[in-house]
């Protein structure tokens, strides 16, 4: 089911952060994550990634944990406002990019598959972010990136795609895969 719009992509942001925490908050919540996780493991299996990008989750965020495949986090860079990834070697990071978010000290390296993170998401492929357009700027600097957005059922919104907007290759839910065209 998909939300009425916000006159702003700030607002949208606020009411979707909000209805996350609160769902994160809720017993259906360890239901969701389990079967995104069940979702994200079948997809990865076929996939078969040789280094996949992950993220630190933030309050409400799904989980990634521990996967089997070679890992890497973001590492955002305020000015000039970039992102790369760094290898990571799984164990709880020590660094925080200049964003305040916990990340690697590893080797700079592009990751073949990415984890994306989304407050908001869209049938046609589109991901409403915190609003800093990190992962569109890397993902339009590494155009043969695949992308997986990760996402909750209840993030699902209309709203109006910009220039910078790029599509992502798959977007999973607790209780979908979203393909778009």
């Amino acid at each position: 089911m998909t939300h009425p719009v916000p006159a702003d992509r700030a607002a949208l942001r606020r009411e979707l952060i909000t209805a996350r925490r609160a769902f994160a908050a809720t017993p259906a919540f360890a239901a969701a994550q389990a079967a995104l996780d069940a979702s994200l493991r079948e997809v990865l299996a076929q996939l078969e990634p040789e280094l996949l990008g992950v993220y630190w989750p933030l309050a409400g965020e799904f989980n990634p944990g521990a996967l089997p495949w070679a890992r890497a986090l973001p590492f955002a860079r305020r000015e000039p406002a970039q992102m790369q990834f760094r290898r990571w070697d799984g164990r709880e990071p020590t660094a925080q990019d200049e964003c305040g978010i916990p990340t690697a000290s590893g080797a700079v390296a592009v990751p073949d598959v990415v984890l994306v993170p989304c407050v908001g998401f869209s049938r046609q492929g589109f991901r409403l972010g915190y609003g800093g357009g990190y992962f569109d700027r890397f993902l339009a600097a590494n155009p043969g990136v695949t992308t997986v957005g990760l996402a909750w059922s209840g993030g699902e919104v209309d709203f109006p795609v910009e220039a910078h907007d790029q599509p992502l290759t798959l977007i999973l839910t607790e209780r979908d895969v979203i393909a778009p065209d």
